[in-house]
């Protein structure tokens, strides 16, 4: 399919482009992460779902204290808080995981340059749906019955580091409205509709407002 020709090679050269461009950022954002806490650069996080179903490991710098996923998960200290993690579309506000750096990296969507590795290696694409966690997405369909066909749609296309919900500022909508979201850019997409994503997330960067 052209589509998907067009959009790979978009995919691959921007990728290239904006890594080099953002060197002076990864590096400084590595040695702040850590003087600030210890624990490695990257994120220790569980594996994604990619395109049909595929599991993968996302690349992110880590902004949260050493082993959070596993922390928040198991520690009976965080029963609470993992309890409104997932009744919160698995989003925290005012999570007390994060670190100092990882506030101010994740306000602007710095951790999430590593994922242009993603991009070169296959598992994500530069814009798609979110790339959710699998228990995210199945406790997420039984909360929500009725998003299951729109899961298929949504794991029918690769996950991007940047798409429509995150730069029209709705990144702690509900799953129901948010998998939506991206399920109607799959049905939509086209390169033109890639670019126009593209072109504005800068500005949602710079705003903070698709800070996830």
């Amino acid at each position: 399919m052209f589509y998907n020709f067009l959009k790979r090679t978009l995919d691959v050269t921007l990728s290239l482009i904006l890594l080099v461009l953002f060197l002076p950022i990864i590096l400084l954002t590595a040695i702040a992460i850590k003087i600030d806490s210890s624990g490695p650069i990257f994120a220790d996080t569980p594996r994604r779902v990619g395109q049909n179903g595929r599991l993968f490991k996302m690349f992110k710098f880590r902004s949260m204290i050493k082993n959070a996923h596993d922390v928040l998960v198991n520690d009976p200290e965080f029963k609470n808080l993992y309890e409104e993690y997932k009744k919160g579309g698995y989003k925290l506000r005012g999570d007390p995981r994060i670190t100092n750096v990882g506030k101010i990296i994740r306000k602007y969507s710095i951790d999430e340059v590593p994922q242009f590795i993603n991009v070169l290696l296959g598992d994500m694409s530069l814009v798609g749906p979110r790339a959710y966690y699998p228990d995210e997405l199945r406790d997420q369909q039984k909360e929500y019955p009725h998003t299951r066909d729109a899961v298929k749609v949504v794991l029918s296309v690769k996950p991007g580091i940047t798409g429509i919900w995150q730069v029209s500022g709705r990144s702690h909508i509900n799953f129901d409205k948010r998998i939506h979201l991206d399920a109607d850019y799959a049905l939509k997409k086209s390169i033109f509709y890639d670019f126009y994503i593209i072109c504005v997330t800068p500005a949602a960067m710079l705003s903070g407002k698709g800070a996830m």
